[in-house]
């Protein structure tokens, strides 16, 4: 498709009612009611995804150079929710295996004990399983998971794979009052392992460390 000229920002509804997808072009009945509109392939941001006849989209209308309306900025029904649902979490996610390889380096400069790196593992894949059996049991009407066991959960450290949760699931990412006592948990769980990086923190693991079982008092880990 040659020539267009800049499009209008108005958002139009339509379906495709004719595609040729090996020519990659075919045309749009708006659901208003209209003249039909030549659309290209060339005019889907995402070309990962072929359209197919018969798929509602929106697009904005422009004309070529002979002035016939056609399709730019076109996307599918339910792609875009989809694209930031899938793009929703990648902060968090990031944020979260940062944090996470922090706490390891701390582990590997002898500052915390190799379980606290397990734990905070262990915790966040917890959490991000209840936040999915949640949303799953809210979407059947099933019996829910407490919001007090979900921020426990964060506070033990699991408030990573929380936060992962919220954005990917869009689950409890809007609930004002959930998420600030969720910020709260954040808060107080870094405080707490922010302490143990000071001197009494540092003597207090030392204590703890000393008073649990080594490895090789448990039968399964004794040398034969």
């Amino acid at each position: 498709m040659s020539g267009q000229k800049t499009p209008v920002s108005k958002r139009v509804k339509g379906k495709i009612s004719i595609w040729n997808d090996d020519k990659g072009f075919g045309f749009i009945e708006p659901l208003m009611g209209g003249k039909r509109v030549f659309i290209h392939i060339k005019s889907f941001p995402n070309r990962r995804r072929r359209p197919k006849a018969g798929e509602v989209v929106t697009y904005s209308l422009s004309s070529d150079r002979q002035g016939r309306p056609c399709a730019t900025g076109v996307t599918i029904a339910g792609e875009q929710a989809k694209i930031r649902q899938r793009s929703g979490g990648t902060l968090p996610a990031f944020t979260g295996l940062v944090f996470l390889g922090l706490v390891g380096v701390s582990t590997l400069l002898g500052n915390l004990p190799p379980i606290m790196l397990m734990a905070y593992i262990g915790m966040s894949l917890l959490a991000y399983l209840f936040y999915y059996l949640d949303k799953s049991a809210a979407r059947r009407g099933r019996w829910r998971t407490k919001e007090s066991t979900l921020h426990l959960l964060a506070l033990l450290g699991g408030w990573p794979g929380a936060w992962a949760a919220q954005q990917r699931l869009r689950h409890k990412s809007r609930k004002q009052p959930f998420r600030f006592i969720f910020w709260l948990t954040v808060l107080a769980n870094l405080g707490a392992l922010a302490w143990l990086h000071t001197a009494e923190g540092t003597t207090y693991l030392h204590t703890l460390a000393g008073s649990m079982p080594s490895l090789s008092e448990y039968p399964f880990f004794r040398p034969h």
